[in-house]
């Protein structure tokens, strides 16, 4: 059975949306946000309109078999500043387990960006009952954003500081 969800997260960041915006495209700060969990971690990031990003590692928790992980993405829009959409594969075990098509919005505010962060996700493989994937999924992405405020953070001590 294949089930659909959707999510929103909003979050203010400190930094002005060309910032914000740098944080998704160059690959060396996005190294510092976005990572898969486990171990021998490999990335490819290609920020254009019909590039993409894939990662894969491998997954271990005491007490159970390695998970391979992987994730391939592919860009369909990017409007500098402003706007980034792309749809991505979640793969575990050589398995499809999901696939979501992200919205990304910047706006500019008098202190910071607007970030709202929406995901239509498709769950093709669930985890148990697939009663916790949905709040699975939504955590790791706030988490991910934890992320991206931090390295947006480290950006800006690292500019003040040259």
């Amino acid at each position: 059975m294949v089930r659909h969800d959707t999510f929103t997260i909003t979050r203010h960041l400190d930094g002005p949306p060309g910032e914000v915006f740098t944080a998704f495209a160059d690959t060396t700060i996005r190294r510092r946000w976005f990572r898969l969990p486990g171990s021998g971690a490999s990335y490819e990031h290609d920020f254009r309109v019909g590039g993409g990003e894939t990662a894969r590692s491998t997954f271990t928790v005491p007490d159970t078999a390695p998970e391979r992980l992987e994730y391939r993405s592919r860009y369909i829009d990017i409007a500098d500043a402003r706007r980034i959409v792309y749809g991505y594969e979640a793969v575990v075990d050589d398995e499809l387990r999901w696939t979501s098509l992200v919205t990304i919005r910047l706006g500019a505010e008098t202190t910071g960006t607007r970030l709202e962060w929406t995901e239509q996700v498709t769950f093709l493989r669930y985890t148990g009952d697939g009663s916790s994937d949905l709040a699975h999924l939504r955590g790791a992405s706030v988490l991910r954003l934890n992320g991206l405020d931090a390295a947006l953070q480290f950006e800006s001590t690292r500019t003040d500081h040259s």
